[in-house]
């Protein structure tokens, strides 16, 4: 396991590399390696594991019996997922959590950090606690991108955070067309059609998933 990613990620940041492979080995971890639209986590599953993409990517999606798709979030290699169900380990997940590409996953068991010494434990806590808080104002601001009525308003929302977040009016997005469609929850061919008319009135440019806005 390659753990110098995760030495820098937001959970272990502060800590030495000695104090991370202490943290590693009370907590358990064990990393497994997914497949490109594998299950990593169900809806109705509980959980007392964090996740950790050590490598690719993965989405968190609210799948409805029904076959539709919304996308809540893209997560990409170096951040923590699954936080605050391991933290209310017998809450089921309302989400499933898949494998966007081949990807590599650390899981972490909170149920284990009252192996921790009380120093190590409360650094954990608190880095843990900034981490959930920083997570929810990121899922927060998904609320704001799908509220315009409007596809066009919703499609200028995301790309105005994008651009505030990458402090450049040029920038490349994670999503492709069809997940862009799912988060935004919008269909897919109405917001190629409106993306094309927002370029042809030059309100924006793009090609692919990369933007000037």
């Amino acid at each position: 396991m390659d753990i110098s990613v995760l030495c820098t990620s937001a959970l272990f940041r502060g800590f030495s590399q000695s104090e991370a492979e202490e943290l590693l080995e009370l907590l358990s971890a064990r990393e497994r390696r997914f497949k490109k639209g594998s299950l990593i986590l169900s809806a109705g599953d509980t959980t007392s594991r964090i996740g950790f993409v050590n490598s690719g990517s993965v989405t968190v999606e609210s799948n409805d019996m029904w076959g539709s798709r919304t996308i809540l979030d893209l997560i990409g290699r170096g951040h923590f997922f699954a936080e605050t169900y391991a933290v209310l380990s017998g809450e089921p997940l309302l989400v499933d959590v898949c494998a966007n590409e081949d990807c590599r996953i650390v899981f972490l068991d909170l149920r284990r950090m009252e192996r921790l010494p009380d120093s190590l434990r409360a650094r954990l806590l608190e880095a843990l606690l900034l981490m959930t808080a920083r997570k929810n104002l990121h899922l927060s601001g998904r609320s704001s991108h799908t509220a315009p009525r409007q596809v066009r308003g919703r499609i200028m929302a995301y790309l105005n955070t994008v651009s505030v977040q990458e402090q450049s009016r040029v920038f490349d997005i994670p999503f492709d067309r069809q997940q862009l469609a799912d988060y935004l929850n919008v269909d897919r061919s109405v917001l190629s059609h409106e993306l094309s008319k927002m370029q042809s009135e030059g309100l924006i440019k793009f090609r692919k998933n990369h933007f000037e806005i």
